[in-house]
This record gives structure tokens, sequence and C-alpha cells, in this order.
């Protein structure tokens, strides 16, 4: 393939086999999210929200899997979400998911830039403004930039310093403190994290996993691996980033417990600072320090270059054919733009990761069932399915003052559901003449 064909830029050079198609995967899905969002849980859950959390996540990416066959045997010659979404739905239908994939995908970005900044703080005696100018810069050149091809060179070392990381770093302090001081320490400090029949822990799980799933489909790098993915290793490659994954918000949790044994804390991030402060070694604090922004920096190439593939490729060559050199141009200047606003907003706003993750976890949970239905009907969609998202999310968050978020998550899904449920059943109800 001619690297100065914007089709390079999409999706690289070659098809992707389980194994790369696998690290792929995991440095789209190892974010920083995973990493921020691990102490949280742990705290506000326990172990069994712990363990759940990593489950649930696994358990999307396995399910997402055999939904990714259906898509690669329906959908030949696309190379993004946008373009099966254009296939299947009216202009204004068609719109209206856009809208959302771009929501959804700024706030990807966001989230991801926001624990790069949080780190910055914690471990580097910096500027946040002034650590974040290069680590933008960087995601902009890699991401922006360079394209999927790139994306691929550096996602193998990524996820190498990943795995290191909480295979090594966990090891180390356990042969240091041992198990069973550490389980002393939690049981006479934290003694809520140790219990298991946490009913709010369980509901927390199921939830989870109702995000994780609407989140995976909806999300732009991910469509755009089902494509470059081998057709027929399509579902066991999703299937073993799943059960990879789930090892990681586990490691986490481990080590998070070992800091937490024996003290208590000032609030939930300064437990990241007391690990690198307790890290003695300093090949382990830089291998600390790399894992970190190695997870986040993937996670925001990743989004950067999908949300930019589908800005130029499915919003702006609606409006006029762009010539190849033109699809470049813009994607340069879509991308330069992204990045400075997060760097601006980052700056200013420091929200809670989990928070922000129910928040637009009635958005992702209203979405499953339009999403199933576009994909898996063979007949045109008429224009209230996907507009039933629209509607279970605005209910859901209409009811939050009167209920909790987990529930009002529920009740998104289930208007939305309701609604094509009743779609589908007044298609196939037979005409009376």
């Amino acid at each position: 393939m001619n690297r100065k064909d914007y089709q390079f830029y999409i999706s690289g050079a070659v098809k992707l086999g389980v194994s790369f198609g696998v690290v792929s995967l995991l440095a789209r899905w190892i974010t920083g999210n995973t990493i921020l969002s691990a102490p949280e849980t742990l705290v506000k859950y326990g172990i069994t929200g712990a363990i759940g959390y990593s489950l649930m996540g696994a358990l999307a990416l396995v399910l997402f899997g055999f939904l990714a066959k259906k898509i690669r045997n329906n959908f030949h010659n696309e190379q993004t979400i946008g373009d099966v979404m254009r296939q299947k739905l009216t202009p204004s239908g068609y719109w209206y998911i856009m809208f959302i994939l771009l929501v959804t995908s700024f706030y990807s970005l966001f989230i991801q830039a926001m624990g790069a900044g949080i780190l910055i703080h914690i471990i580097f005696p910096i500027p946040v403004f002034i650590g974040m100018i290069l680590f933008m810069g960087f995601c902009f050149f890699v991401g922006g930039v360079s394209g999927m091809q790139r994306i691929h060179q550096f996602s193998g070392v990524n996820v190498a310093l990943i795995f290191g990381a909480v295979l090594l770093i966990p090891v180390y302090f356990y042969i240091q403190a041992g198990v069973h001081p550490v389980y002393d320490g939690i049981k006479l400090y934290h003694p809520y994290i140790l219990y298991f029949k946490n009913m709010d822990a369980i509901w927390f799980i199921f939830t989870a996993l109702l995000i994780f799933f609407g989140q995976i489909m909806m999300d732009r790098a991910t469509w755009q691996r089902v494509f470059i993915i081998q057709k027929e290793k399509v579902t066991m490659t999703f299937s073993l980033a799943g059960g990879i994954w789930a090892t990681i918000p586990l490691a986490l949790s481990s080590l998070l417990m070992i800091i937490m044994f024996g003290r208590s804390y000032k609030n939930i991030y300064s437990l990241l600072f007391e690990l690198v402060d307790k890290i003695q070694s300093t090949m382990l604090i830089i291998l600390f320090v790399l894992f970190c922004f190695s997870a986040i920096s993937s996670a925001i190439n990743a989004e950067l270059h999908a949300t930019t593939t589908l800005f130029v490729k499915n919003v702006l060559e609606l409006f006029r054919p762009l010539t190849n050199h033109e699809r470049w141009k813009y994607s340069y200047i879509f991308s330069g733009i992204v990045c400075v606003c997060l760097l601006v907003i980052v700056s200013i706003l420091t929200p809670n990761p989990l928070k922000l993750l129910f928040f637009f976890g009635n958005i992702y949970a209203s979405i499953i069932i339009p999403m199933l239905y576009i994909i898996l009907s063979s007949k045109p969609i008429p224009v209230v399915i996907p507009y039933s998202s629209l509607i279970g999310a605005a209910g859901g968050f209409l009811l939050i003052p009167f209920t909790n978020d987990l529930k009002a998550i529920w009740i998104s899904f289930a208007i939305s559901g309701v609604i094509c449920l009743f779609v589908y059943i007044l298609k196939k109800a037979p005409i009376k003449s």
C-alpha cells in the first residue's frame, strides 16, 4: 500500500493476526481510566467490586468479539463505525449517531488526558501545564500525524511495559512485606475492603458490564480494529484480549492493598503517590512511570486517530469530496485542535473519573439495544431506533434526582430497549387489509 495514500493512515499496511490483534486491543483498553478507577473501585466497593470490575470488563470484550464476527460477515469494505452507520441509517439517524460518537470520543480523550495530568502532578516536580505540553505533543505526533502504522509500532512496546510493571512490582512488594502482614493490616485498618457480602458491589458489577459493553460498542478505535484483524480470527482475538485485560485491574488492586495495609490515607489519589514513594528501586520507579504513561498514551493515540479518521472520512467528506492531500491536511488540523483543547481543559478541570464514567453510563447503556438492532437487522432501520437512545438517556438523567446513578443507568437501558422492542413487534405484526 502507498504510504501517501490516506487508506494507509486509516488502517496501516497489513491485516492483524491473533497475537498482534490482542496487543492492539490491549493497547487501546488498558487506559488511564483503568489506572484511576481501580483505586476508587477498591475503596468504594471492596475486593468484590475490584474483582467484578475486572471480570465485567473482560466479559464485555468477549461478548463484543462474537458481535464483531457478525459485523465482518455483513460489512466487507467498511473501515470505520461511521461507514457502517452511513450504510444502515437514514440521514437524520446517521447525523445523530455521529454526534454521539464525537461527544463520547471527546469524553474518552478527556479522561485519558486528565489521568496524564494527575500522574504528572503526582510524579514529576514540574508544572502540570509544561508536562502536558510535552505529553500531548507526543500524542499528536503518534496518534494525529503518523497514523495506524505508527500506533501499531508503539503498541508492542506499550503492552510490554504495562505487563512488566504489573508483574514485577507486586512480586517485589510481596517478597518484601509478605502476604499475611498485608492481609492482617487490611483487616485491621480497612476491614470493609474484605467484606464480600456487599450488595452495592454486586449491583455495581452488573452495571459496570452494561457500561463497558456500551462503551465498546461505541468505541471508534475498537471498530477500526474489527476491520483490520483477520476475519476468521476476530472472535478469538477479542476473547483472548478480554481474558488478559482482566489481570490489569486485579494487579493494580493488589498494589493498592500493599500501600494501604497498616495505615490510613488522605485521599484516593494519594495512594498512587505513596506507591511511587514506597518503591525504593530506581528501576521499578522508572518502570512504574513508563507503565502509567504507556497505558495513557496508547489509549489517547488510538482514540485520537480514530476520532480524526471519523471526522474527516465520515463528516467532512459528506459535505464535499476531498482529495488525498486534503484528507491528510484536515487530519493534522483536526487532531492538533483536539490536542490543544485537551491541554487547556485538563489544566483547568480535575473531575472524578468514576463519577464521569457513571455520568456517561446513561448514554452507553441506552445505546446498546439500538446498536444491536442496527447491526443485526437486515432490513431498513426506522428513524426511531437511533433516537430511542436519546429518549432512554434523557429518561435516565431526569430520574437521577429520584434514584441513584446505578438505577438510572438501568432505566436508560430499559427505556431504549422497550422502544426498540415495540418497533420490532410493529414491523413483525401482519398488516390487515
